[in-house]
């Protein structure tokens, strides 16, 4: 039935609403009732779809009859197939206005199609299907795709990689999935990346079941890395570790491929849990350390080049894929290497010989100074124990001083070798860098190339006969103050000849601090208590030195003259001018 009311509430024109009744009465009469109820009266309110007929062509436009008073126009634009469309073709417009101020009727076929399709696609679509659609144009944080409707493809959802330019999508075909729909909005989001990966993921359980260890196989370097570069295998991607890319040295993966280059690989390992695939490069050519020691014969002589210097020694290439350790004790018999840049350089060309090899390690020892003579064999040769050389004193320490005795060759003056009998705590004492020192060699040990010197021994050995002669218990001696301590007093007799005197021998009093009696410089006459040749020891008296000085006073004083003596005390004195017996003392 027409409803009267909504037209009238519509804004309809009288004329018109005759018109409209015309129309249904003339359809009523032909018995036409199905029209009637299909909707050949139709609403005319503005936003309503309505079933219309095209009239003909006027220009760029159809002219559509929708049933009204008046016909409508629709742009060619809105047609998909303007050249085919013919009197008589039945469409669905947008009624967008009754009148657009030349007495026609304002029409969308667009904006009709847009609704109808919303309307379809809400009802058959659901998410999680896929959907097939073509890119319209770039907005902002995506693209618009058209399935019937725009909907959203975002940026993030194009591809597994974002890519850097949206516009290559523009005109092609592309399938996605439905993320969401929201149906009041008549929003609908979708992923092309989904249906990328889910593929993918079809792709690559094909692929790792098909994929065995051992296979050689073709891909793609899809990124490069400083630990390596990623293979597009045709669906999974594998890793190429940069050890595994040469036999050679590898400084970065990029010397060896490049992004975007077809290579063949040789798939090293497989881990079917986590997916991931180990590849290698250089394991398609057979490994020069196969027959490593035929190469390079144990204690053969080879050149190679420095290819890099670290600071426990330098690496040489002796082939490709083949390096081999010089280490810093390696470089020189006789210096002492710091850094091997003190001696190499990186590209220099050296000539190494061959000491070790350990082929499942990959690792060759190298050595440089065995090319050259070891001087050492050569030292015990040249300086037998006894020879008298000449040298310069290189360096001090408090157990000696290392005396140069050829180029490289060193030798120890230790502490203990330097006097008879000074005792020396510091090399520092008798010498300084640069002196020329003379020394006799002592010994050789040529296993740990050390050179054993001596100054002392030059001389005869003054404890021997001359000290025990000169020095004997009893005698009264003149010295000088050189040390203190807190045990006694050290007394110089002659120059390099010291003696001790103990505190307890100071004075008859107790003596807490030898500083209350003596002081370094003083010049006192002490006994000679004891000589201790074995131990190279003079043990002295003052206190006993000065009884001996009060007993001959007070007996010179009772005999009247200088007659009295001390026949059980050596002496090295005489008789004074008055004749009368020395305080047998020395004067040095």
């Amino acid at each position: 039935m027409v409803d009267f009311n909504l037209i009238a509430q519509m804004g309809v024109a009288d004329a018109d609403v005759d018109a409209l009744l015309s129309k249904a009465g003339t359809a009523l009469a032909e018995g036409r009732m199905d029209d009637v109820l299909a909707g050949e009266v139709q609403t005319f309110s503005r936003g309503n779809i309505l079933n219309g007929k095209v009239v003909g062509k006027a220009g760029d436009d159809a002219v559509v009859d929708v049933g009204f008073k008046s016909e409508g126009l629709v742009n060619k634009n809105e047609f998909d197939n303007w050249d085919e469309l013919a009197a008589g073709d039945q469409i669905e417009v947008l009624l967008e206005d009754l009148d657009d101020g030349s007495g026609v009727l304002k029409l969308s076929k667009r904006k009709a199609d847009r609704i109808r399709g919303w309307e379809r696609i809400l009802e058959t679509c659901a998410e999680g299907e896929i959907i097939e659609g073509r890119g319209m144009r770039k907005i902002k944080g995506g693209l618009l795709v058209d399935i019937g409707v725009p909907v959203f493809l975002p940026a993030s959802q194009v591809d597994v990689r974002r890519p850097s330019d949206l516009s290559e999508f523009i005109g092609r075909t592309i399938r996605a999935e439905v993320i969401k729909i929201d149906r009041e909005r008549r929003n609908i989001v979708i992923s092309r990346r989904k249906v990328i990966e889910q593929e993918r993921n079809e792709v690559r359980s094909k692929l790792l079941e098909g994929l065995a260890e051992g296979n050689v196989v073709k891909g793609t370097v899809t990124n490069i890395a400083d630990f390596g570069a990623f293979i597009d295998l045709g669906g999974i991607d594998g890793l190429l570790h940069i050890t595994d890319m040469s036999w050679g040295r590898v400084n970065h993966p990029s010397e060896v491929v490049k992004a975007g280059e077809e290579i063949e690989v040789k798939v090293l390992r497989i881990d079917r849990e986590k997916e991931k695939i180990a590849l290698g490069l250089k394991q398609k050519d057979a490994s020069p350390w196969e027959d490593i020691e035929g190469s390079f014969p144990l204690n053969s002589r080879v050149k190679g080049k420095v290819v890099s210097l670290v600071s426990y020694g330098a690496f040489v290439e002796l082939m490709e894929g083949v390096e081999g350790l010089v280490h810093v004790s390696e470089m020189s018999w006789t210096r002492r290497i710091n850094h091997p840049n003190e001696v190499l350089e990186t590209g220099q060309e050296v000539e190494v010989v061959v000491l070790d090899i350990n082929r499942d390690k990959h690792e060759i020892s190298l050595g440089i100074k065995q090319t050259e003579v070891n001087p050492w064999e050569l030292v015990a040769e040249k300086f037998p124990p006894g020879t008298v050389i000449e040298g310069q004193v290189r360096n001090l320490t408090n157990y000696g001083a290392f005396i140069e005795i050829e180029p490289g060759i060193d030798g120890l003056l230790h502490v203990s070798d330097m006097s008879w009998t000074e005792k020396v705590a510091h090399a520092n004492e008798k010498y300084k860098k640069g002196d020329t020192a003379e020394c006799v060699v002592l010994d050789i040990d040529q296993d740990k190339q050390r050179v054993g010197l001596g100054v002392k021994q030059l001389t005869e050995d003054p404890w021997a006969n001359a000290i025990p002669d000169a020095y004997k218990p009893g005698m009264v001696v003149h010295g000088t103050v050189t040390k203190l301590t807190n045990f006694g007093v050290f007394v110089e007799l002659e120059d390099g000849l010291e003696g001790l005197l103990h505190i307890s021998e100071l004075s008859d009093e107790k003596v807490n601090d030898p500083t209350d009696v003596v002081k370094p410089g003083d010049e006192v006459d002490v006994k000679i208590l004891r000589v201790d040749i074995d131990d190279r020891k003079i043990g002295l008296s003052l206190k006993r030195a000065k009884w001996g000085d009060a007993e001959m006073e007070a007996n010179s004083g009772g005999a009247g003259g200088g007659d009295a003596g001390f026949p059980d005390m050596p002496t090295r004195g005489g008789m004074d001018d008055h004749g009368a017996m020395g305080t047998d003392k020395i004067e040095l």
